[in-house]
């Protein structure tokens, strides 16, 4: 596969998307950008209406970022409310995210923030080199 798709770098191809993840999660998951810098891979995440204690972000599986969120169901204003319109809707809300992250990040230094409705999540990069995963093998007449 290129690395150059559209006009844009795109070396990370497996942003997971898993249909038993979205069994449990009613929404879809929320517009994100990914940026990679000298020094960290940078997510936004669009999470309009979620406050900082509905959204869960952890690495699992050592190198598996996930992103999830529930809002509570809204209640109504009273014993006396009569809805006329529910376009925002009135139940839980919840998506589900999970992005693969390379080899060079830094995962036990993952930062977020949640702001004006858009989550931040910083990965530090590790500017170490890597040894070689090529692991050559003896070869005998007999096993």
């Amino acid at each position: 596969m290129a690395d150059d798709i559209f006009g844009f770098r795109y070396p990370f191809r497996r942003l997971l998307w898993s249909p038993s993840v979205f069994r449990e999660w009613s929404g879809s998951p929320p517009p994100m950008d990914w940026v990679e810098t000298s020094s960290a891979h940078i997510f936004k995440l669009n999470v309009p209406g979620y406050n900082k204690e509905e959204i869960k972000v952890q690495v699992e599986e050592g190198n598996i970022l996930h992103v999830r969120a529930e809002m509570g169901k809204e209640e109504g204003h009273g014993n006396d409310t009569v809805w006329h319109l529910a376009e925002r809707g009135t139940g839980r809300r919840s998506f589900s995210r999970e992005i693969e992250l390379p080899e060079n990040a830094k995962v036990d230094q993952i930062k977020a923030q949640v702001e004006n409705g858009v989550l931040t999540i910083v990965v530090p990069k590790d500017k170490s080199p890597k040894p070689s995963k090529v692991r050559n093998i003896n070869i005998t007449s007999k096993l």
